[in-house]
């Protein structure tokens, strides 16, 4: 079931697409987002507070990836589809050469975006900003499968893994803040200006239009 459902996503693919899922899942290409979350926190909270709830979400990032890179990783040692090793990779769609690192379980793409969007669901009151959070972390994930560098279950496991330093880094992030200001802290509203939202927009657009230019 498994390499079925591996083998029926990366089988949908195209010239077009290829272009860009590569540039969807390159770590890089969000660097914006996370510099405009970053902005919109510290402009919401204040840059005391903010600060600190931009450490709790940096800290979960990094829990999610030495937890999944360093050590479940080294310790289950399974193979990616696409490594050379493994027979599926024969029947994989390679885009661009790209086949990841040697070992898959988990996805680290799918812990650390669970992990930041499950950092914000603690934080903060539902919003619309954390929906489309959650459709952006199911996109990332989706692009690993359609790669073929990630197996379905490698992807289960990371959310797993990504809930779980959500979970470490938000109690943490609870007795920082009530060590620094004083009692329980609230689930306040993210919510970015207009500008914000278009200007992510644009950025969106702009990486469907990216395969077209080059």
């Amino acid at each position: 079931m498994d390499e079925t459902l591996l083998l029926l996503i990366n089988g949908l693919h195209s010239e077009y697409w290829d272009g860009v899922v590569m540039a969807t899942t390159y770590r890089f290409t969000w660097i914006p987002l996370y510099v405009v979350m970053a902005y919109c926190i510290l402009r919401s909270e204040g840059w005391r507070k903010g600060l600190l709830t931009v450490i709790g979400i940096a800290l979960t990032i990094v829990i999610a990836d030495q937890l999944g890179a360093g050590i479940i990783r080294p310790l289950c040692e399974r193979l990616r589809p696409t490594a050379l090793a493994n027979p599926l990779s024969q029947h994989l769609h390679i885009v661009d050469g790209y086949r990841g690192g040697l070992y898959g379980m988990p996805s680290c793409h799918a812990a650390n975006t669970t992990g930041l969007v499950a950092f914000l669901a603690l934080r903060y009151r539902h919003t619309p900003l954390l929906l489309l959070m959650s459709v952006w972390a199911m996109i990332q994930m989706y692009t690993r499968m359609y790669l073929g560098v990630h197996y379905p279950t490698d992807i289960l496991a990371g959310i797993g893994v990504g809930l779980s330093a959500a979970l470490v880094s938000h109690c943490l992030w609870r007795v920082a803040y009530r060590r620094l200001y004083g009692g329980a802290p609230h689930r306040d509203s993210l919510s970015p200006s207009l500008p914000v939202f278009v200007a992510m927009a644009a950025y969106v657009v702009f990486l469907l239009f990216l395969p077209l230019l080059s």
